[in-house]
């Protein structure tokens, strides 16, 4: 699969459907960053009228989560990948469009590298933070992934 935002908002609406539905997006994407947003609206929002915190999820590990997978697709080998772990923090009320991104391009790669090489499982965290049309952080998200290149 080639890796731009219209193919991998093709792959959220077959594929998780959840997310296209709440109206997570891609927007952009490079070897090193991802860019997603979310609006909120009536059919994602939480009772406090304030985008629901696993709409914020599902987009943030979608930033950190298609940038594994790009790589992994990239690099040509078979990598098995895994979320491990998940901490979240909210410092704001999401309102508005909603945008989230994670430049861990580079640790990404890394871990790669060291997988293919050793054949043991590498666990790296990646961060995606998510900021308001202010440009205030609204909610960081920190997603612990396991890799490991298989034969």
């Amino acid at each position: 699969m080639k890796f731009t935002p219209s193919k991998i908002n093709l792959f959220l609406m077959m594929k998780i459907p959840l997310a296209y539905i709440a109206g997570v997006r891609m927007k952009s994407l490079t070897e090193k960053e991802i860019i997603v947003t979310v609006r909120h609206r009536w059919i994602n929002q939480n009772p406090y009228k304030s985008l629901y915190w696993a709409v914020q999820g599902m987009a943030s590990e979608l930033t950190t989560g298609i940038l594994v997978m790009k790589q992994i697709t990239e690099n040509g080998k078979k990598i098995s990948m895994l979320v491990t772990g998940l901490n979240g923090n909210f410092t704001k009320k999401a309102k508005g469009k909603i945008t989230f991104s994670c430049n861990d391009g580079d640790k990404i790669k890394q871990a790669i590298e060291k997988t293919i090489k050793t054949g043991e499982w590498e666990t790296l965290t990646l961060t995606s933070e998510g900021f308001d049309e202010e440009n205030e952080k609204v909610s960081k998200f920190e997603y612990e992934w396991s890799i490991r290149a298989r034969n």
